[in-house]
């Protein structure tokens, strides 16, 4: 490939709207452009990068009897219906000139199901696995660091079908091994942390995590356990306390209890302005939260330096909906403001109080009045609890879940994948029914497994750049060697490029030509920016039939090389 004959159009400025490292060097190194919010064009360099990243994870869902296959773009509104999927969110959805309505493909769930309902008649069908490389759609409210969080995006995803629970998670540790055999390939470190189900499912799953600093999405990892988990699903281990999520937590732990006391507290709504205004810290407060679950509303009570995690507390809820009240709400639940929101008195609506408030004594809550709180508020004599649960997010220092007696350290992450065990949440659903080997009609067991391709893409990039540009892994590279020709004006130097191109080429090798009669320095530059792995320099050391190689990962690497066998040395 000439480079003079290719389309890379490089820029020299960042664009001022791309923030992070991927989405700048996308923008400046020809690999991308803008087309709307979320939305983007991908120029023949991008291309040429996820069609290296597809053909690695064909090669491994080979290893595993996984096969390719190709659904529609368009879903009917019927099929989402019968997962009760329609009314999401995130749902792109328009009508045909019949008015029969559809979505844009964002997942494929009721595709597949449907698809297995029709085809699948008996236990000698399975087990059985498909997948996809498709592009999606979903309507992100905020999308972001361009191929990181966007409207528009190219996806594989993979579906197993089974007899039963146990031939389901063999078939998912498949799947398993084949994400980390494909990060692996790609040189990246990307760690399977437990993670929330969301609204494809609630059994084991777990997100790929490509850790990184400009990550969106906060890990707790524990260096003695190996523990890793998102912060979205991460339980709170409370010292001496019940299992997360159960009820029945010790309101005390022997301090003695002081009499409840209400305070002046004017115009402090927020737990630091309560905490200045009594000289007191946040971690001795208790905020009250009004949320609507359902439909009705519910106090939840957490720390005053903690977050509530809302995922947790719908899930815990069991909630179908569930959203912070409005202010109107606030004020015909407490009677107040919001800000002095609280647990005793008010309108008599369900308390949700999380493990560790539950263990706390003597604490600060809202008084349901404007200007007012109380000190020495205690759960079990000054207000009853409706349910006790855990309702926050972990933080780091937080006590490692799986037991070592280690503890939970904080850092970023990137989701590249997310591999979930279904059962039959779509199966019953959709009636996707076979006959076992004892002629019993029962429901097909499934798994559902995704990696975003743009997105990884983007990841590999946040990873593996410096100050001048990308630096690719080889595997995913869109050209893996670059030949500069020091003076195209040289025939020598010329003819001596092509004929290594040629070499290199006719050996599988992808090679780019730089053929431009531009400056070595204009050159070199677009070669950092673009991220070729390797550079080949034919210059003055031709005449001694001297190369000069450079590998983009190691500035140090720079080296001479016998221009006779310099094909062969590249290939090796």
């Amino acid at each position: 490939m000439k480079f003079s004959e290719y389309f890379a159009p490089t820029l020299r400025e960042v664009p001022a709207e791309a923030e992070t490292p991927s989405h700048q060097l996308l923008l400046r190194a020809g690999y991308i452009r803008k087309v709307g919010a979320g939305v983007y064009t991908y120029l023949p360099l991008a291309w040429r990068s996820l069609r290296k990243l597809e053909g690695l994870i064909r090669t491994e869902m080979e290893r595993i009897a996984c096969h390719e296959m190709r659904m529609p773009t368009l879903v009917p509104r019927e099929l989402m219906e019968e997962t009760d999927r329609w009314k999401l969110d995130v749902v792109y959805k328009l009508k045909d000139k019949k008015d029969a309505e559809w979505a844009l493909g964002f997942t494929h769930e009721e595709v597949i199901t449907d698809l297995a309902r029709r085809e699948f008649q008996s236990w000698r069908s399975l087990p059985c696995a498909l997948y996809q490389v498709q592009t999606k759609f979903r309507d992100e409210t905020r999308p972001r660091a361009g191929l990181i969080r966007a409207r528009e995006f190219v996806m594989f995803d993979a579906y197993s079908f089974d007899i039963d629970e146990p031939a389901m998670r063999v078939a998912y540790a498949k799947q398993k091994d084949a994400y980390v055999r494909f990060y692996k390939r790609l040189g990246l470190q990307a760690v399977a942390v437990e993670a929330d189900g969301g609204d494809i499912g609630d059994l084991e799953n777990h997100e790929f995590m490509v850790l990184c600093e400009t990550g969106e999405d906060t890990v707790l990892m524990c260096p003695e356990s190996g523990y890793a988990a998102n912060a979205e699903s991460c339980p709170v281990i409370l010292p001496d306390s019940p299992k997360p999520g159960g009820e029945g937590a010790s309101s005390g732990q022997g301090a003695e209890l002081k009499p409840l006391e209400m305070v002046s507290t004017p115009g402090a709504r927020t737990i630091d302005e309560v905490s200045a205004t009594l000289g007191t810290e946040p971690r001795y407060l208790v905020k009250s939260l009004v949320y609507v679950a359902d439909g009705k509303p519910h106090l939840l009570l957490i720390r005053g330096d903690r977050t509530l995690n809302e995922i947790k507390a719908k899930r815990f809820l069991g909630a179908t909906t569930f959203a912070q009240a409005d202010e109107a709400t606030v004020v015909k639940v407490t009677g107040a403001p919001v800000g002095f929101a609280g647990p005793i008195g008010g309108e008599s609506v369900p308390v949700i109080v999380d493990g560790e408030v539950a263990q706390m004594t003597n604490f600060i809550v809202g008084a349901n009045q404007e200007g007012a709180h109380y000190v020495h508020a205690n759960v079990g004599r000054d207000f009853q609890a409706t349910r006790i649960g855990d309702l926050r997010n972990a933080e780091d220092g937080d006590l490692d879940p799986a037991g070592s007696g280690g503890v939970l350290r904080t850092t970023r992450g990137i989701e590249v994948g997310h591999i979930f065990q279904l059962g039959t949440k779509y199966s019953k659903a959709m009636g996707v029914e076979v006959s076992n080997a004892e002629g019993v009609l029962t429901p097909v067991q499934m798994g559902c497994y995704g990696i975003g391709m743009t997105r990884t893409l983007a990841s590999i990039l946040e990873v593996n750049h410096d100050a001048n540009g990308i630096v690719w892994p080889i595997t995913a590279a869109p050209f893996e060697v670059l030949i500069v020709v020091a003076s195209y004006q040289d025939e020598a130097l010329k003819a001596a490029g092509q004929a290594l191109h040629d070499d290199l080429e006719a050996r599988g090798i992808d090679v780019m030509l730089d053929d431009r009669d531009e400056r070595p320095g204009v050159k070199f530059k677009d070669a950092d920016l673009i991220g070729y792995p390797i550079r080949v320099v034919i210059g003055k050391g031709y005449a001694s039939g001297k190369l000069e190689l450079k590998l983009r990962r190691d500035p140090a690497s720079l080296r001479e090389i016998d221009a006779a066998t310099a094909a062969g040395e590249i290939a090796r």
